[in-house]
């Protein structure tokens, strides 16, 4: 502030000497800053009332000086008065201002100075303070980090010593009982813990091999088997904590005999069970086939007792084992127990079956030596007196010698004539081993025969059925009722075809032992809804009262092959609305404990399906004929209800694949009951399929087609699913590829009724041309069995070479084996249907495949 007074009386004086405005410029300046100046100053003060009361009569001087020297000469030398400017620097009145300004900021520095002073002395003092507390803080850290050492150097070092101590135990042998206790979480921890670890494994190991060899000691004074097995079995229970065994061995029938059964500590012998198992009966039997331990949890409360003089329970798990030498199961101990053991007792169970495996051997290859031994010792006796015996005959074969000389030469005619008959003999198991070539041939051939015929049948099949049911559609409203009735008839004999054709595959896949069964869960609570849905039409139809019964304990899901039950169970509805004109109709299906007759025995539970009829019932003299392949009771039941005869025969054999049987009660007039009965696999076994057959999709394998008289006539809710089919297929261009025209003609009459632009091709070639010259072919239905390019190589080469991906291709094919479905699929196919084909499948597929419209 004093700088800018001086700046500003500087300017003030060489403007007034000059007249010069550049003089003013440090004069302005100093206007200005001397003001900022002072505010800051003030901000510095603020604590300090006295200073700010000097720093306000500096600033009133200031204020002072600029109105009565400053600005006042500025405005005279402006104004030209140069006298009125030299009579007032004769005065100067502003000097005197000017020097009570410097002697006022001397005395506001003064004390300023005095303050800084003061504040330098406290801040040596608290500085002092501070250094003292510092070295006092620097001491209590030293010593703390001195404790802090020393903690950490304790629980380092001392679990370091119990490790220490704990591995010079194991190596000396001394006690392994103690173990390191380590309270922090850190590296030393996990070596304590480690520590620990390794001493429970050597502590385990050296209590198995003391167990071992306690056994090891155990088993070789026994002598015989049953005290063999009685003092492995009571070792085992006090080693394990088993509260229950038995113990089968291997005898000489090749069957597994019970030996000795152990039950709680009073070891008392309880014969439950079978006591000779055959190999691959029950889980003792097929123990000894898999030669695989078997561990059995959660144990139902009625397996088996552990008693004792308070009460009893039932074990928590059991182990059933084999015991094994030389690859060879010499014997199976099942174990129970209340509590489940450690893995480190199966580990010594393993260990003590193999011990077991090799004394059993010992010990029957003691047993037949002396049983050899007693047997040679009685053979001597015998000889000795054979011996004497044997002089006396020496005699008398000497006489008899000369007449077997004479013999002899009639026993070498005899071998000449057995040698001629041996050479008969082998030349007919030529001719038989041919013979059976050729049966295989011959059922190598009936097997094409019956695959070749099925196609060639079902080809025209195909183009009959497609064409009477649109026929019965009657879709222009042109027919009348009665060649609706002659469309019906075609269309119904048509499916009658078919059917026997089908039965007729299902009767020779079924011989030839082709059929597979596969095991799957099978929903109970549905199968009276679909029964329902496969004959509630019929049975209104026919005025038939038709019910499905459900007994209450029959499980909702149980295992077996869905498809062929519900063969069965449609077979035997069929014939009995067939065979009833009046009355009632109904399947009951309940669970039986067990079931036996003189051709079937389940000795556990049975699920049984009754089909119940009131028609004309069977004869006694008919009721074992009827299951026969191409028979009925008589001629006048063919010739009256129709059939091949061949339903009863398909559903028995594919009952008798499932496990099951099925029985007839019948009497004639009255009506009959065929009774399916099926094992109820309520869990799923596991097992393997049963490769005995793969059906084509035939009757069996899929829906049988829909009568002609049940499809719904324009003007029903079918309406609504036409116009949505509609909608997606119009002016969409299909490609119909087959080398049959009929075939073509029966496709396109189905589909022009949804405006569809419909191309054909006859050959694999012709589709190839129509795929790459018409870019805008948005679906393709393409036959398999086509000459020169069939249907798998025209598939491989639109989606391998053309590139087409996403063309949705449905293959139809007259064959119709699961392999030929699949064999489509691999080569490129989107969808695949079996001829003969339903019209509204075909479309149901074409809506389903094709994309939405852009």
């Amino acid at each position: 502030m004093e700088k800018n007074v001086l700046d500003m009386e500087t300017g003030q004086r060489g403007y007034a000497l000059t007249g010069d405005e550049s003089y003013l410029a440090p004069y302005n300046d100093g206007l200005v800053e001397w003001r900022i100046n002072a505010a800051k100053l003030n901000a510095l003060i603020a604590d300090n009332p006295s200073q700010v009361r000097n720093l306000d009569a500096i600033m009133d001087n200031i204020e002072k000086w600029v109105d009565v020297a400053g600005q006042h000469v500025v405005e005279l030398k402006k104004n030209g008065q140069n006298e009125a400017v030299s009579a007032f620097f004769r005065n100067d009145a502003g000097k005197s201002v000017v020097d009570t300004i410097r002697s006022q900021a001397d005395y506001f520095r003064d004390i300023e100075r005095t303050l800084t002073n003061e504040r330098i002395g406290n801040l040596k003092a608290s500085n002092h303070k501070l250094l003292i507390t510092m070295y006092i803080l620097w001491g209590l850290v030293v010593v703390l980090a001195l404790l802090i050492t020393y903690l950490l150097s304790a629980s380092i070092v001392n679990p370091l010593h119990s490790v220490i101590r704990a591995i010079n135990s194991i190596a000396s042998g001394g006690d392994r009982s103690d173990r390191i206790k380590v309270k922090t979480l850190d590296e030393i921890y996990d070596l304590g813990e480690a520590t620990n670890g390794l001493l429970d494994n050597v502590q385990r190991e050296q209590w198995m091999s003391e167990q071992l060899t306690s056994m090891s000691v155990a088993l070789q004074e026994t002598i015989d088997m049953p005290s063999l097995c009685r003092i492995f079995v009571s070792r085992l229970s006090v080693m394990l904590e088993m509260q229950y065994a038995a113990i089968f061995v291997l005898n000489k029938e090749e069957q597994f005999e019970r030996i000795y059964s152990y039950a709680g500590a009073e070891n008392k012998e309880a014969h439950l069970g079978p006591e000779v198992i055959k190999p691959g009966v029950g889980l003792v039997g097929q123990c000894a086939l898999d030669q695989r331990m078997n561990i059995i949890e959660q144990l139902p409360e009625d397996y088996i007792h552990i008693t004792s003089a308070l009460g009893r329970t039932a074990p928590k798990f059991a182990v059933i084992a084999p015991i094994v030498f030389e690859n060879r199961t010499v014997a199976v101990v099942e174990l129970a127990a209340l509590t489940r053991w450690a893995p480190y007792h199966f580990e010594l169970l393993q260990e003590l079956l193999d011990m077991m495996g090799v004394t059993v051997n010992s010990v029957k290859t003691r047993m037949e030596i002396q049983r050899l031994l007693h047997e040679s010792q009685v053979m001597n006796e015998e000889l000795q007196v054979q011996s004497e015996e044997l002089q006396t005959q020496s005699e008398e074969m000497q006489m008899q010698t000369e007449e077997l000389q004479s013999q002899t030469s009639e026993l070498l005619t005899v071998n000449k004539e057995l040698e001629d008959q041996k050479a008969v003999a082998e030349n007919a198991a030529i001719e038989l081993e041919r013979y059976n070539e050729q049966l295989e041939q011959s059922s190598r051939y009936k097997s094409e025969f019956l695959a070749n015929m099925s196609h060639e049948l079902r080809t025209p099949l195909n183009s009959m059925l497609i064409l009477s049911q649109l026929l019965t559609e009657n879709r222009n409203h042109t027919l009348t009722e009665e060649e609706l009735g002659y469309a019906s008839v075609i269309y119904n004999s048509g499916n009658d075809l078919l059917s026997m054709i089908n039965d007729i595959l299902d009767l020779s896949k079924v011989e030839a032992g082709k059929m597979l069964v596969e095991m799957d869960a099978v929903n109970l609570t549905e199968l009276p809804s679909l029964l329902q849905g496969y004959f509630g039409k019929l049975a209104e139809a026919q005025n038939i009262e038709f019910q499905v019964k459900l007994d209450a304990n029959v499980p909702d899901l149980f295992f077996t092959d869905e498809m062929r039950m519900h063969q069965i169970l449609r077979n035997l509805l069929s014939n009995a609305f067939k065979f009833t004109e009046q009355g009632s109709v109904s399947v009951e299906i309940a669970k039986l404990d067990s079931y036996e007759d003189s051709n079937y025995t389940m000795r556990e539970h049975v699920l049984a399906f009754a089909v119940k009829d009131t028609g004309i019932g069977i004869s006694a003299e008919n009721r074992e004929l009827i299951f026969e392949a191409f028979r009925q009771a008589d001629g006048t039941t063919a010739r009256k209800f129709g059939g091949t005869g061949l339903g009863l025969s398909i559903s028995l054999q594919l009952a008798r694949l499932l496990g099951g049987h099925i029985s007839l009660e019948s009497e004639e007039g009255t009506g009959s009951t065929f009774t399916l009965y099926l094992p109820c696999r309520e869990l799923d076994s596991e097992e393997e399929p049963i490769h005995v057959a793969e059906l084509p999709q035939t009757a069996a394998g899929r829906e049988q087609a829909m009568p002609a008289d049940t499809y719904t006539q324009p003007g029903s809710s079918r309406d609504s699913l036409f116009e949505k089919e509609y909608a997606k297929l119009h002016g969409r261009t299909v490609l119909i590829v087959d080398d049959d025209m009929r075939n073509i003609y029966a496709l396109q009459k189905g589909l022009e009724p949804y405006g569809m632009i419909i191309m054909t091709a006859q050959t694999g070639y012709e589709c190839l041309q129509v795929v790459r010259e018409q870019a805008d072919v948005d679906i393709v239905l393409l036959d398999i069995m086509m000459p020169m390019l069939d249907g798998y190589d025209t598939l491989s080469i639109i989606r391998e070479e053309m590139h087409l991906t996403d063309l949705p291709i449905l293959a139809i094919s007259a064959k119709t084996m699961k392999e030929d479905r699949e064999r489509c699929l691999a080569a490129g196919a989107t969808d695949f249907l079996s001829k003969p084909v339903m019209m509204q499948d075909v479309v149901t597929r074409m809506c389903r495949w094709l994309p939405e419209r852009d």
